[in-house]
């Protein structure tokens, strides 16, 4: 099998970093890092294009030269605390028109595969109890993320028809693994501090995809012949309760997680007052998917289990436990 140059967007984030880290390693790849800002976290034998941001304007012409798959990771991400006077505007300026240009230059430059890094948030917010999402369902994105991301997916799927690059939609669930941030860190932290939580009593379930398993499928996806003008979402194919979740992260981290099994509805009806609605709708709610398509289509199937995804999560915080 010939050497392949991926141009990796987003590389000094959690995914986009970890997937060249991990490309850097096998002697069947070339990456290059897309950066606006130096990463020191990257070996340094990793090329570098330094691009001052992402916008519809950007030339990508250097940084396509000779380059075979684009993994499109970079994003204007999903914000709790949303400061923009009109977030959909400000999304759509990155993740559909930045996007649409990098995949336009792309095509033009002879790029082979383009693959684009969405969100299950395209498919909507959560799940009824006994269903799932599919990566065949009707979209029904909800907020503004969601809705820029759909949209990108439309104008990459009408660029496929019209160029000769074929195109891969990948959205996954919430990811987790070395370097998470945002509300999974703050899961840890607690659990590290023995912190007692009111969330022994919720029977949820939620999907969750590994680091390691969202790389090992984007790498699926590089070349399989069928993965071209797909979607597929990303999972571990094991669904948890909040509770089973809190649970196992406690387990990883040799601690007892104190969990107190106050009513879902008590604790729900707290958030609201304090103005975090939408954080217990996360924390209480459903969202599953179904990805047999992903093996009936790849032969692929999760390589890592969930509990081998926590212990590579909490690694660095056993590691740097003080004596």
């Amino acid at each position: 099998m010939s050497v392949q140059s991926v141009l990796v967007t987003g590389g000094s984030g959690f995914l986009g970093g970890a997937l060249l880290r991990h490309l850097a390693t096998s002697k069947s790849y070339l990456p290059v890092a897309a950066l606006r800002r130096e990463c020191l976290d990257l070996p340094r034998e990793i090329r570098r294009f330094m691009l001052a941001d992402m916008t519809a304007n950007a030339d990508w012409r250097d940084a396509l030269t000779g380059i075979d798959v684009v993994v499109h990771c970079g994003a204007r991400v999903h914000v709790m605390d949303e400061a923009a006077t009109d977030p959909l505007a400000e999304f759509r300026r990155v993740n559909v028109d930045a996007t649409l240009n990098l995949a336009r230059q792309a095509a033009k430059a002879g790029v082979k595969r383009f693959i684009f890094i969405s969100s299950i948030k395209v498919n909507g917010e959560f799940t009824e109890p006994g269903s799932v999402f599919t990566a065949d369902d009707t979209p029904a994105p909800v907020d503004p993320y969601g809705i820029s991301k759909l949209e990108a997916e439309i104008g990459l799927k009408q660029l496929s028809t019209t160029t000769e690059m074929e195109v891969v939609i990948i959205r996954p669930v919430l990811v987790y693994g070395a370097g998470v941030k945002a509300n999974f860190l703050s899961m840890i932290r607690w659990l590290q501090r023995g912190i007692p939580l009111p969330l022994g009593a919720v029977h949820n379930r939620r999907s969750l995809v590994s680091l390691d398993n969202l790389i090992d499928l984007i790498v699926t996806c590089f070349v399989h012949p069928a993965a071209a003008g797909q979607v597929f979402l990303a999972s571990d194919g094991h669904d948890v309760s909040t509770t089973e979740l809190l649970r196992s992260i406690a387990a990883a981290l040799k601690k007892r997680a104190v969990l107190l099994p106050l009513p879902v509805s008590l604790v729900s009806a707290i958030a609201r007052l304090v103005g975090r609605g939408a954080v217990a709708q996360r924390v209480f709610g459903s969202l599953q998917v179904d990805i047999g398509k992903n093996q009936r289509l790849l032969g692929w199937v999760p390589p890592f289990s969930f509990e081998q995804g926590l212990a590579a999560t909490v690694k660095p915080f056993l590691e740097n436990r003080k004596p």
